[in-house]
């Protein structure tokens, strides 16, 4: 095992995202294909939302770690991107409108209650993970931003053309990502290639980008399993 150049090393962390990442997932493809009925594209924002809340959660792990002010200060951003500045304004909030357009009342999405058991596990394992690994494993993780901008792209517009209860309005969660998404990419690959300096610390950060797709995947392989096929959905969740 031999030490990548920099180039190598970004060329083989965008080669995870190309095979792993979750627009690969039938059930995505079926999303932005319009061919989803209301009921499963419900399902599908219910369950994002364990997975949304859990990214400040996350963040705010990470900036507890960072040796430097000038680190978490960076990092700090990402939490008040999806908490806002007063808990109202940012990231969850428009995740929540996008629910309520779907029709979802607000407190069968926040309670968690109707959520399936198997993305209420894979979202907590993210968080995990950035507790229990390396600083560098936890940044790595949060890689998959390379590949969001693509997968918005293709959402908002899927969505909006195959589905007539959704809107521009209620989809506003995605506008937003569309630039957060590139700048932290950026800093968090540029954290990688700076700090990952031995053969080891790159695989140590290609396995823990692996996981987090793993993480992304898991939760559609859930949604698929019980609201396509067979359409077998646990006692107690929604849709039950």
């Amino acid at each position: 095992m031999s030490l990548l150049s920099p180039a190598d090393f970004e060329k083989a962390l965008r080669a995870i995202g190309a095979a792993r990442y979750h627009n690969l997932h039938p059930f995505h493809k079926l999303l932005h294909a319009g061919k989803l009925d209301r009921r499963q594209v419900q399902a599908w924002a219910l369950n994002r939302y364990i997975y949304q809340s859990r990214i400040p959660i996350k963040d705010a792990i990470i900036v507890s770690r960072l040796p430097t002010p000038e680190l978490r200060a960076t990092w700090r951003v990402r939490i008040e991107d999806h908490d806002g500045t007063d808990g109202t304004d940012g990231g969850i909030a428009r995740w929540l409108r996008l629910t309520d357009g779907l029709g979802l009342p607000r407190e069968d999405v926040v309670s968690e209650r109707l959520a399936l058991p198997a993305t209420i596990f894979a979202a907590d394992a993210y968080v995990h993970f950035t507790k229990d690994r390396s600083v560098l494993e936890a940044i790595a993780s949060s890689l998959t931003e390379m590949f969001a901008p693509t997968i918005i792209a293709e959402r908002v517009e899927g969505m909006l053309s195959g589905y007539d209860f959704v809107s521009n309005e209620t989809l506003a969660y995605f506008g937003a990502r569309m630039t957060q998404a590139p700048r932290d990419a950026d800093f968090a690959l540029d954290f990688c290639i700076r700090n990952a300096t031995t053969p080891l610390a790159q695989t140590l950060c290609k396995q823990a980008l692996e996981f987090k797709c793993s993480v992304l995947w898991s939760m559609l392989d859930a949604l698929y399993y019980a609201y396509v096929s067979p359409g077998h959905p646990p006692p107690g969740v929604f849709g039950t």
